[in-house]
Protein backbone atom coordinates (compact mmCIF):
# COMPACT_ATOMS: atom_id res chain seq x y z
CA UNK A 1 0.00 0.00 0.00
CA UNK A 2 1.52 3.33 -1.08
CA UNK A 3 2.35 5.73 1.74
CA UNK A 4 1.74 8.63 -0.65
CA UNK A 5 -1.77 7.33 -1.34
CA UNK A 6 -2.39 7.04 2.39
CA UNK A 7 -1.10 10.56 3.05
CA UNK A 8 -3.34 12.00 0.31
CA UNK A 9 -6.28 10.12 1.80
CA UNK A 10 -5.61 11.28 5.37
CA UNK A 11 -5.13 14.91 4.33
CA UNK A 12 -8.32 14.85 2.26
CA UNK A 13 -10.19 13.22 5.15
CA UNK A 14 -9.05 15.94 7.55
CA UNK A 15 -9.68 18.83 5.19
CA UNK A 16 -12.78 17.31 3.58
CA UNK A 17 -11.54 18.96 0.40
CA UNK A 18 -9.31 17.53 -2.33
CA UNK A 19 -8.13 20.98 -3.42
CA UNK A 20 -7.15 21.99 0.12
CA UNK A 21 -5.39 18.67 0.66
CA UNK A 22 -3.47 19.14 -2.59
CA UNK A 23 -2.36 22.60 -1.50
CA UNK A 24 -1.23 21.35 1.91
CA UNK A 25 0.73 18.50 0.32
CA UNK A 26 2.23 20.63 -2.45
CA UNK A 27 0.60 18.40 -5.04
CA UNK A 28 -1.82 19.03 -7.88
CA UNK A 29 -5.50 18.31 -7.38
CA UNK A 30 -5.49 15.60 -10.12
CA UNK A 31 -2.56 13.88 -8.38
CA UNK A 32 -4.42 13.70 -5.05
CA UNK A 33 -7.56 12.45 -6.83
CA UNK A 34 -5.49 9.72 -8.50
CA UNK A 35 -3.99 8.68 -5.16
CA UNK A 36 -7.45 8.36 -3.63
CA UNK A 37 -8.82 6.42 -6.60
CA UNK A 38 -5.84 4.06 -6.46
CA UNK A 39 -6.46 3.45 -2.75
CA UNK A 40 -10.18 2.90 -3.38
CA UNK A 41 -9.31 0.37 -6.07
CA UNK A 42 -6.88 -1.43 -3.78
CA UNK A 43 -9.38 -1.58 -0.91
CA UNK A 44 -12.39 -2.11 -3.17
CA UNK A 45 -14.25 0.45 -1.10
CA UNK A 46 -15.46 3.98 -1.76
CA UNK A 47 -13.80 6.50 0.52
CA UNK A 48 -15.53 9.79 -0.27
CA UNK A 49 -18.80 11.14 -1.59
CA UNK A 50 -18.41 14.20 -3.78
CA UNK A 51 -20.38 17.23 -2.56
CA UNK A 52 -20.98 20.68 -4.10
CA UNK A 53 -18.29 21.94 -1.76
CA UNK A 54 -15.63 19.39 -0.87
CA UNK A 55 -16.09 15.74 -0.07
CA UNK A 56 -17.71 13.73 2.71
CA UNK A 57 -15.95 10.63 4.11
CA UNK A 58 -17.78 7.32 4.03
CA UNK A 59 -18.09 5.21 7.18
CA UNK A 60 -15.27 3.00 5.88
CA UNK A 61 -13.07 6.06 5.39
CA UNK A 62 -13.70 7.14 8.99
CA UNK A 63 -12.64 3.72 10.26
CA UNK A 64 -9.54 3.72 8.07
CA UNK A 65 -8.52 7.23 9.16
CA UNK A 66 -8.92 6.30 12.82
CA UNK A 67 -6.63 3.30 12.36
CA UNK A 68 -3.83 4.80 10.26
CA UNK A 69 -3.91 8.60 10.73
CA UNK A 70 -2.01 9.02 14.00
CA UNK A 71 0.49 6.30 13.10
CA UNK A 72 1.26 7.94 9.78
CA UNK A 73 1.72 11.31 11.51
CA UNK A 74 4.15 9.80 14.01
CA UNK A 75 6.15 8.02 11.33
CA UNK A 76 6.46 11.12 9.17
CA UNK A 77 7.36 13.32 12.13
CA UNK A 78 10.03 10.84 13.25
CA UNK A 79 11.49 10.75 9.74
CA UNK A 80 11.51 14.55 9.59
CA UNK A 81 13.31 14.74 12.94
CA UNK A 82 15.97 12.30 11.71
CA UNK A 83 16.40 14.32 8.53
CA UNK A 84 16.78 17.48 10.63
CA UNK A 85 19.58 15.87 12.63
CA UNK A 86 21.44 14.63 9.57
CA UNK A 87 21.31 17.77 7.43
CA UNK A 88 22.00 21.47 7.57
CA UNK A 89 18.70 23.15 8.25
CA UNK A 90 17.63 26.16 6.25
CA UNK A 91 14.50 27.90 5.12
CA UNK A 92 11.69 29.73 6.86
CA UNK A 93 9.26 28.76 9.60
CA UNK A 94 6.16 30.93 10.00
CA UNK A 95 5.05 31.30 13.62
CA UNK A 96 1.93 33.07 14.87
CA UNK A 97 0.72 34.19 18.27
CA UNK A 98 -0.73 37.08 20.31
CA UNK A 99 1.59 40.10 20.28
CA UNK A 100 2.13 40.30 24.03
CA UNK A 101 2.78 36.57 24.44
CA UNK A 102 5.26 36.54 21.57
CA UNK A 103 7.06 39.61 22.92
CA UNK A 104 7.23 38.63 26.59
CA UNK A 105 7.62 34.85 26.54
CA UNK A 106 8.36 33.45 23.07
CA UNK A 107 10.79 35.90 21.43
CA UNK A 108 13.88 34.78 23.43
CA UNK A 109 13.45 31.21 22.17
CA UNK A 110 13.36 32.27 18.52
CA UNK A 111 17.07 33.11 18.76
CA UNK A 112 17.78 29.37 18.91
CA UNK A 113 16.11 28.89 15.55
CA UNK A 114 18.33 31.54 14.00
CA UNK A 115 21.40 29.89 15.51
CA UNK A 116 20.39 26.63 13.78
CA UNK A 117 20.03 28.36 10.41
CA UNK A 118 16.24 28.50 10.36
CA UNK A 119 14.63 31.87 9.68
CA UNK A 120 11.49 32.75 11.69
CA UNK A 121 8.70 34.92 10.36
CA UNK A 122 6.38 36.03 13.17
CA UNK A 123 2.72 36.85 12.56
CA UNK A 124 0.71 38.56 15.28
CA UNK A 125 -3.02 38.29 15.85
CA UNK A 126 -5.90 37.07 17.95
CA UNK A 127 -7.37 33.60 18.26
CA UNK A 128 -9.59 33.70 15.15
CA UNK A 129 -6.92 35.04 12.81
CA UNK A 130 -4.34 32.60 14.16
CA UNK A 131 -6.53 29.56 13.52
CA UNK A 132 -7.54 30.86 10.11
CA UNK A 133 -3.87 31.24 9.18
CA UNK A 134 -3.11 27.71 10.39
CA UNK A 135 -6.00 26.20 8.45
CA UNK A 136 -5.00 28.12 5.32
CA UNK A 137 -1.39 26.96 5.55
CA UNK A 138 -0.12 30.52 6.00
CA UNK A 139 1.67 29.70 9.27
CA UNK A 140 3.39 26.51 10.39
CA UNK A 141 3.24 26.83 14.18
CA UNK A 142 1.13 28.97 16.49
CA UNK A 143 0.85 29.81 20.17
CA UNK A 144 -2.70 30.15 21.48
CA UNK A 145 -4.54 30.28 24.79
CA UNK A 146 -7.04 27.67 23.59
CA UNK A 147 -6.86 23.92 23.07
CA UNK A 148 -6.75 23.07 19.34
CA UNK A 149 -9.91 21.56 17.93
CA UNK A 150 -10.47 19.86 14.59
CA UNK A 151 -8.98 16.89 12.70
CA UNK A 152 -6.33 18.98 10.91
CA UNK A 153 -4.76 20.37 14.08
CA UNK A 154 -2.63 19.01 16.88
CA UNK A 155 -1.02 20.74 19.81
CA UNK A 156 0.72 20.45 23.15
CA UNK A 157 0.44 22.47 26.34
CA UNK A 158 3.58 24.53 26.94
CA UNK A 159 2.63 26.94 29.71
CA UNK A 160 -0.22 28.62 31.53
CA UNK A 161 -1.27 32.07 32.64
CA UNK A 162 -3.33 33.24 35.61
CA UNK A 163 -5.73 36.13 35.08
CA UNK A 164 -5.49 38.88 37.71
CA UNK A 165 -7.79 41.88 38.17
CA UNK A 166 -5.60 44.92 38.75
CA UNK A 167 -5.78 48.69 39.06
CA UNK A 168 -3.54 51.63 39.84
CA UNK A 169 -2.97 52.06 43.62
CA UNK A 170 -5.57 54.77 44.29
CA UNK A 171 -8.31 53.05 42.31
CA UNK A 172 -7.44 49.66 43.81
CA UNK A 173 -7.74 51.12 47.29
CA UNK A 174 -11.24 52.41 46.57
CA UNK A 175 -12.41 49.13 45.06
CA UNK A 176 -10.88 46.93 47.74
CA UNK A 177 -12.34 49.07 50.54
CA UNK A 178 -15.90 48.71 49.23
CA UNK A 179 -18.29 46.20 50.78
CA UNK A 180 -19.80 45.30 47.40
CA UNK A 181 -17.19 44.28 44.81
CA UNK A 182 -19.65 44.31 41.89
CA UNK A 183 -20.85 47.79 42.76
CA UNK A 184 -17.32 49.06 43.28
CA UNK A 185 -16.15 47.78 39.92
CA UNK A 186 -19.22 49.21 38.20
CA UNK A 187 -18.49 52.63 39.67
CA UNK A 188 -15.02 52.76 38.09
CA UNK A 189 -13.99 52.80 34.41
CA UNK A 190 -12.31 49.74 32.96
CA UNK A 191 -10.24 48.91 29.88
CA UNK A 192 -10.35 45.70 27.86
CA UNK A 193 -8.87 43.75 24.97
CA UNK A 194 -12.05 44.21 22.91
CA UNK A 195 -15.77 44.82 23.42
CA UNK A 196 -16.41 41.09 24.01
CA UNK A 197 -14.38 41.45 27.24
CA UNK A 198 -12.84 37.94 27.10
CA UNK A 199 -10.46 38.25 30.07
CA UNK A 200 -12.72 40.50 32.13
CA UNK A 201 -15.70 38.18 31.73
CA UNK A 202 -13.63 35.13 32.72
CA UNK A 203 -12.41 36.77 35.93
CA UNK A 204 -15.87 38.09 36.87
CA UNK A 205 -17.50 34.70 36.29
CA UNK A 206 -14.86 32.97 38.42
CA UNK A 207 -15.42 35.44 41.27
CA UNK A 208 -19.22 35.74 41.10
CA UNK A 209 -18.97 39.39 40.07
CA UNK A 210 -21.86 40.80 38.06
CA UNK A 211 -20.69 43.08 35.27
CA UNK A 212 -22.73 46.22 34.85
CA UNK A 213 -23.97 47.06 31.36
CA UNK A 214 -21.18 49.49 30.64
CA UNK A 215 -18.71 49.84 27.80
CA UNK A 216 -14.96 49.81 28.36
CA UNK A 217 -13.34 53.22 28.45
CA UNK A 218 -10.64 52.00 26.06
CA UNK A 219 -10.14 48.82 24.04
CA UNK A 220 -6.74 47.75 22.70
CA UNK A 221 -5.81 44.38 21.12
CA UNK A 222 -2.47 44.31 22.93
CA UNK A 223 -2.49 43.64 26.66
CA UNK A 224 0.74 45.59 27.13
CA UNK A 225 -1.22 48.68 26.11
CA UNK A 226 -3.91 47.79 28.66
CA UNK A 227 -1.24 47.46 31.34
CA UNK A 228 0.05 50.95 30.57
CA UNK A 229 -3.48 52.35 30.63
CA UNK A 230 -4.21 50.76 33.99
CA UNK A 231 -0.95 52.06 35.44
CA UNK A 232 -1.91 55.53 34.20
CA UNK A 233 -5.25 55.33 36.05
CA UNK A 234 -7.49 54.98 32.96
CA UNK A 235 -9.38 52.11 34.57
CA UNK A 236 -9.09 48.64 36.04
CA UNK A 237 -8.62 45.54 33.91
CA UNK A 238 -7.81 41.83 33.94
CA UNK A 239 -4.26 40.98 32.86
CA UNK A 240 -2.28 37.70 32.74
CA UNK A 241 0.14 37.33 35.64
CA UNK A 242 3.29 37.24 33.50
CA UNK A 243 2.42 40.67 32.10
CA UNK A 244 1.75 42.43 35.39
CA UNK A 245 4.19 40.76 37.82
CA UNK A 246 6.92 43.40 37.46
CA UNK A 247 4.43 46.25 37.77
CA UNK A 248 2.96 44.70 40.93
CA UNK A 249 6.45 44.29 42.39
CA UNK A 250 7.13 47.95 41.58
CA UNK A 251 3.85 49.02 43.21
CA UNK A 252 2.37 50.62 40.08
CA UNK A 253 -0.37 47.95 39.95
CA UNK A 254 -2.33 46.43 42.82
CA UNK A 255 -4.47 43.32 42.74
CA UNK A 256 -8.22 43.62 43.25
CA UNK A 257 -10.20 41.49 45.66
CA UNK A 258 -8.57 39.99 48.71
CA UNK A 259 -8.53 36.24 48.12
CA UNK A 260 -9.98 36.58 44.61
CA UNK A 261 -9.77 33.46 42.46
CA UNK A 262 -7.54 33.72 39.39
CA UNK A 263 -8.81 31.86 36.31
CA UNK A 264 -6.06 29.94 34.57
CA UNK A 265 -5.60 29.68 30.82
CA UNK A 266 -3.43 27.00 29.27
CA UNK A 267 -1.00 28.05 26.51
CA UNK A 268 -0.62 25.64 23.60
CA UNK A 269 1.78 25.29 20.72
CA UNK A 270 -0.39 24.27 17.76
CA UNK A 271 0.41 22.93 14.29
CA UNK A 272 -1.32 21.27 11.38
CA UNK A 273 -0.71 17.53 11.45
CA UNK A 274 0.73 17.52 7.93
CA UNK A 275 3.27 20.26 8.73
CA UNK A 276 5.61 17.96 10.66
CA UNK A 277 6.59 16.20 7.43
CA UNK A 278 8.99 19.10 6.88
CA UNK A 279 12.29 18.71 8.80
CA UNK A 280 12.68 22.40 9.65
CA UNK A 281 9.12 22.61 11.04
CA UNK A 282 9.57 19.41 13.06
CA UNK A 283 12.85 20.83 14.38
CA UNK A 284 11.28 24.18 15.25
CA UNK A 285 8.33 22.49 16.96
CA UNK A 286 10.62 20.32 19.11
CA UNK A 287 12.89 23.26 19.97
CA UNK A 288 9.98 25.43 21.08
CA UNK A 289 8.38 22.61 23.08
CA UNK A 290 11.65 22.05 24.92
CA UNK A 291 12.31 25.73 25.57
CA UNK A 292 9.04 27.48 26.37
Amino acid sequence: MSLQNLRSFIETFRCQSISTAARNLNLTQPAVSQHIMALEAQLDRKLFERKPRGVEPTAFARDLAAQVGDGLDRAEAALARMQARSSNLSGVVHIAGPAELMAEKIAPHLCKLAEAGVQARVRLGGRSSIYEALQAGEVDLAFTASRPDGPQLAGQRVSSEKLLAVAAPAMAARINAAADMSGALASEPFVAYDTDLPLVRDWCAQNDVTMAAQEPAVTAPDIRVLRALVEAGAGWSVIPDYLCARSMDAGTLHMLGSGARAPENEIFLVWTRSALRHPRIAFARDLLLDGV
